[in-house]
Order: structure tokens, then sequence, then C-alpha cells
């Protein structure tokens, strides 16, 4: 299969570099020097405790290089529409598109350059870190979960479990893959988004009253919301998921947290905004969500971090 990942950061470089083992991929990323080091000395992730060298072909540039079978988005979500623009010569007809980024409703956004025939949506439970340009640790490993908005007339979706899996990956198709992200969608517009929000660890939320009354809040407008798309969630049994989340990585800092400390944008749209968006397609009312991605985005203004 012709492959070309967007975005060489941790998640990329890990499915760039299994996939290249049997497909022909092109790793795309604007970093001239992770580029030059992929090329030059090839792709390293620490996995299992020991090295293993991978060789995709890294780019800066996708011109010439005709249309991919398919392509995966790997860049954080508000760079989304921007990483496609600039790459509209791999998309043809017969492409197909798919995410595996946080959150959710990037249908949208995928809908722009493909039909809602050819976009394929999902989440990975694999996990990285970049250590340096050109080296990752693979974390832990698990399933990526793919699935389609659409009937999958042209059966792309075995052919992407056959060619992931060859490659090391564990691929399940999922008929209603919706429901799964949104599963997904519940911690991290709950339990990551007031991380961000309180700038504190994930150990706080189940810990403070007050945290965890906001947290559950959240909770329960996130599950009206599902219901009013026709996905069906039990509020206690998402609560008791959070709060063990949140209870068994006391240390941990999600990324909405980290990115508003460092001064970076957040993915806010995406995870908490997709709710407010789901929100008012359904008719369902989620005011303390819409309060949270304006909190978030204020928070994102901030020239300093302390008054």
């Amino acid at each position: 299969m012709k492959i070309a990942i967007i975005g060489a950061g941790a998640m990329g470089s890990i499915y760039g570099g299994h996939l290249s083992l049997h497909n022909e991929v092109y790793l795309v990323d604007t970093n001239q020097s992770v580029v030059d080091q992929i090329n030059e000395s090839g792709l390293r992730l620490l996995e299992n405790g020991q090295d293993v060298m991978y060789h995709p072909t890294a780019v800066t540039s996708t011109e010439g290089l005709g249309e991919m079978d398919l392509v995966i988005l790997f860049v954080k979500a508000l760079f989304s529409k921007a990483a496609l623009s600039a790459n509209r010569g791999i998309i043809g007809p017969d492409t197909y598109v798919l995410t595996l980024q946080n959150g959710s409703g990037h249908e949208d956004i995928l809908s722009e350059f493909v039909d809602q025939e050819h976009i394929i949506i999902g989440t990975t439970e694999d996990n990285g870190a970049v250590l340096e340009a050109g080296y990752v640790r693979h974390g832990g490993e698990g399933k990526t979960n793919v699935g389609m908005l659409t009937e999958d007339k042209n059966g792309m979706l075995p052919a992407v479990k056959a060619s992931f899996d060859c490659c090391g990956f564990q691929v399940r198709i999922h008929e209603n893959i919706q429901e799964l992200i949104w599963d997904k969608l519940m911690t991290n517009v709950s339990l990551s988004a007031v991380t961000g929000v309180l700038q504190v660890k994930m150990g706080y939320i189940a810990a403070n009253p007050y945290a965890w009354n906001l947290t559950s809040q959240l909770v329960k407008e996130a599950v009206a919301v599902a219901g009013g798309l026709g996905l069906t969630f039990d509020e206690e049994e998402v609560l008791e998921k959070v709060r063990t989340t949140s209870r068994n990585n006391p240390e941990g800092i999600t990324s909405i947290c980290a990115d508003i400390v460092a001064g970076r944008k957040t993915e806010v749209d995406t995870i908490s905004g997709s709710v407010v968006r789901a929100a008012q397609k359904s008719g369902v009312s989620a005011p303390t969500h819409e309060m949270i991605v304006n909190i978030i985005h204020a928070l994102e203004g901030k020239e300093t971090k302390t008054p």
C-alpha cells in the first residue's frame, strides 16, 4: 500500500516506521532536521528496551509523489486543515484519509478534502515520546481501532487491517466507531479539561471535592450529548472510569495542562469543543463545556504563567 503519514512526531514515527516494513511509506514533516536525520541515519525507535531501526522515506514536501492509497494524519488537530491543504497533491479520488488523533469531530475537516466514503476514523492505544530528532520511545502497545462513517463499499478497512497487522499492529474494525471515540472522549472532556483549567496533576481531580463536582457536571453533559447522537453511556460507569484514571495516575499531566504551561495552543476545539458542536447539532444543552472551551482559550492567550 502507498501511504503518506503527515506528522513525524512520536505517533507518526511509530506508525511510519512499522508500516515501512511492508508498504511504500512517506513520512511528511516540516522540520528539515528531522527529515534529514531519518533519511541519513534511519528512524530509530526504542522498543522493549532496544533500539530498532526503520527506513521510511522522509520528506518536507509531497510535490511529485503522486496520489496515495492512504493518508494518515498525525498532526495536532488544530493544524489538520493546514496540513491537508499543503499536501492536496497526494489526495486523489481513490485516496482514503485516516485520523487517529485525539478528540472527535475530525471528519468535519477531513470532509473538505475527501468525500465521507473515503474517511476512516479511529483511536490508537499505542503511545510514545520523542527523545531527539529521529529517535522515539515506543511505549505501551495496544489496538488500533478503525471504522467508517458510511458503508465500506470498497473493502478498504480489511485492506488496512491486513497492511497494518503484518507490520506489528493490532487493528480492530468497528461497526460503530463513534461509540469507541466518545468513550475515550469522556475522559478527555472531563479529567483532561479540568486539569488544564486548574493547572493541576491528574490525581487532584478525584481528591478535591470541588474539582470533582466540576468534572462530574462535564460528564453528565457529555453523556446527554452523546445520547442526542444515538450513543448510549452509563453516567455512573463513566464517572467511575474517570475517578479510577485520576487515582491511578496521581502525578500524570494531561496534554491540555502541559500545552497551557508551555504557552502552546491546545486541542480543546476537538475535545471539549467537539461536545459543544455535537450539542448544537443534537439540540442538547452543554453550557459547562462551552464555559470550559472559553476558559482554556483564554488561558492560551496569557503571555506569562502567572498574573
